[in-house]
């Protein structure tokens, strides 16, 4: 998905299993199962989770 502002969030579903991997336009990743808990994380930028290089990337649940 792209936002208004061309910022791009992307989900992936990770086959075989029920888990989303969403990736967030600042480069941070996120896995859960729960598509509405993934997608507030994704709207939540910047609260949540801070840009690339500020926390080590991965699973934040």
């Amino acid at each position: 998905m792209t936002s208004p502002t061309g910022e791009v969030y992307r989900i992936d579903w990770l086959p075989g299993t029920d888990i989303l991997h969403g990736t967030c336009h600042c480069g941070r990743e996120h896995t859960a199962q729960d598509p509405i808990e993934m997608w507030e994380w994704m709207l939540a930028h910047p609260q949540g989770h801070e840009p690339q290089g500020q926390e080590p990337r991965g699973n934040d649940s």
